[in-house]
């Protein structure tokens, strides 16, 4: 039995029997913060280049990021030329504010201010850990000394502000503060120091710090990151001077429900990334969670409505790719493989366009793929898994052919046997395939070559229709006629000739299908033999004919199979 277990301890929880965070709602979008330029960038193999970085910039924008955080100006001449880049090019629009990071060390709060003059609107982002754990095994010092650690570089960073604004007084900075590791830290603590920060910064009522709540190492359930949260929130005597921001991470791949129950919990602002990217598991994912809010009817004041846009620049910059089923943005998260699911979304688009619904209530799509910008194309995919309703919403997606409901069992094992023969999933075309070779082109043995319907009238208000035609079968040319209450009657009446009179008409429908620049009709025949019932379809510009077609299609497909 491996015991390895055994050397991890429980994380603790936070004792606040009177959370409050379990009964709120989330009724509007926090203020977003992007570290894609970056914590996203510093987890990349490949870092991404000056374009890149400018490219994935200004695609920040255009989603609708108004605080991006653009790197850490003073650990390299790399992150320091971006920042120059953006300021002298005047790529950063008025908007927008720019945010850099430095831990609280004097030389890098130098550099820092430096790296960030001309620009117009800052947030100058301070760190220092204060776990328990780093406080014993990294710095050697007691909490005292991190605080001091902190004070002091907040002073610095007011003081110097106070220096670049006497050159730039139309630039405004403001200030922002992580208690690096603060998950990992005695949440008192994490009070303490933040309280201290503030006094420190000058923050008040009218002019707030942020104060950012890192989940540095996702240690413990969202639950009692929530409790953490809302324990700062309640605790911070300088709380009316506070904007509460969560900076979540994903190392227990939980990081989406830590962020949801912190802004419960009273966050007002989130820090993360597109697609989660970011060291080791990655930051929270900012896409995901905006998405959310916005499937609940919550504006999220982003724009993902070009999805697959966003994505191409997100995987070319970073040489990342997004998976399969991520969500929202994943190739399959719009995808339904299992035939109930199949005919379920099937129903449901029908349902909601013929009740003309103002809201989306579809089976199985959480959310309009149109507004993602995606198609609904790739909604239903075909493999040995599929069922009778999926082959039927692929020709009607696809093709225009509504299939009656009956006949979906009949054409869906057409396509699953299909399926299991090529032991792959089918693409649209080859789905219409099957259907033209199984119902369009089957000519044998019974082929009508030429037809004459004409109408007697039988005297009472009543109208005959008389049909004569010629089949082909067997290779002779054969002459038959009939007389009936309507073509079909009138045509099943002309087969006897044939000696085709073990036949019974079920069910019939038609309807009308777009073919180039014109439309024909395609009627669909159910029939019986004994105790079997199957289809044949008929398309021709004249309704009579179709149906005439769909007939010796079913009696064709009835002889042969």
């Amino acid at each position: 039995m491996n015991e390895g277990y055994r050397k991890y301890r429980a994380f603790a929880p936070i004792h606040l029997p009177d959370r409050t965070w379990p009964e709120k709602t989330l009724r509007k979008a926090p203020t977003w913060c992007s570290v894609d330029l970056r914590d996203g960038n510093q987890a990349l193999v490949t870092p991404m280049n000056p374009a890149q970085k400018v490219e994935f910039f200004r695609m920040l924008t255009a989603v609708g990021f108004k605080e991006i955080e653009v790197g850490f100006p003073a650990s390299s001449e790399t992150e320091y030329a971006l920042l120059r880049t953006l300021i002298e090019g005047e790529l950063i629009p008025e908007d927008v504010t720019i945010q850099v990071l430095v831990q609280a060390r004097e030389h890098l709060i130098r550099r820092t201010f430096q790296a960030i003059r001309g620009a117009k609107n800052v947030i100058v982002h301070f760190y220092n850990s204060t776990s328990t754990l780093q406080r014993k095994v990294v710095f050697e010092t007691d909490m005292q000394g991190v605080i001091d650690i902190a004070v002091e570089g907040a002073r610095l960073i007011r003081s110097l502000t106070e220096e670049l604004l006497r050159d730039q007084p139309e630039t405004r900075i403001r200030y922002e503060y992580s208690p690096e590791s603060f998950s990992g830290t005695e949440v008192e603590n994490s009070v303490l120091i933040c309280d201290q920060v503030l006094e420190a910064l000058g923050a008040s009522p009218e002019n707030k710090a942020i104060i950012n709540l890192p989940n540095t190492v996702e240690l413990c359930t969202p639950n009692t990151y929530a409790d953490q949260v809302e324990y700062v929130c309640r605790n911070l005597r300088h709380r009316d001077s506070a904007v509460i921001s969560i900076h979540p991470h994903n190392d227990r791949g939980t990081a989406i429900a830590a962020t949801e129950l912190g802004l419960m919990a009273g966050a007002q602002r989130v820090e993360g990334t597109l697609f989660g990217n970011g060291e080791r598991t990655g930051n929270v994912d900012i896409m995901v969670l905006a998405m959310n809010l916005y499937s609940q009817g919550v504006d999220s004041r982003l724009d993902f409505s070009h999805m697959n846009h966003i994505k191409k620049v997100y995987e070319e910059c970073t040489q990342m790719a997004v998976g399969p089923r991520h969500p929202y943005a994943g190739e399959l998260v719009f995808t339904a493989f299992s035939g109930s699911h199949q005919d379920a979304i099937n129903k449901g688009i029908r349902y909601r366009e013929e009740h003309n619904l103002p809201t989306w209530e579809v089976p199985y799509l959480p959310i309009d793929p149109a507004d993602l910008g995606r198609q609904y194309e790739p909604i239903v995919r075909i493999n040995s898994q599929s069922g009778k309703g999926g082959a039927a919403f692929v020709m009607s997606q696809f093709f225009g052919y509504q299939l009656p409901r009956a006949m979906h069992p009949e054409f869906g094992a057409l396509v699953k046997a299909a399926c299991e023969r090529a032991g792959r999933e089918l693409s649209p075309q080859e789905v219409f395939a099957i259907f033209q070779r199984e119902y369009l082109e089957i000519l044998h043995p019974y082929h009508l070559l030429t037809y004459r319907i004409f109408e007697e009238n039988a005297g009472q208000g009543q109208v005959m229709v008389d049909f004569e035609g010629v089949i082909r079968t067997h290779r002779v040319n054969k002459e038959v006629m009939g007389r009936g209450n309507g073509p079909i009657d009138a045509f099943f009446n002309a087969l006897r000739a044939l000696g085709l009179t073990e036949y019974e008409f079920v069910s019939y429908s038609e309807h009308a299908v777009a073919t180039g620049a014109d439309s024909k009709a395609v009627s669909y025949i159910q029939l019986r033999r004994g105790d079997e019932t199957f289809f044949g379809v008929g398309m021709d510009s004249n309704i009579g004919i179709a149906s005439i077609k769909g007939i010796l299609c079913a009696i064709n497909r009835d002889t042969v199979r």
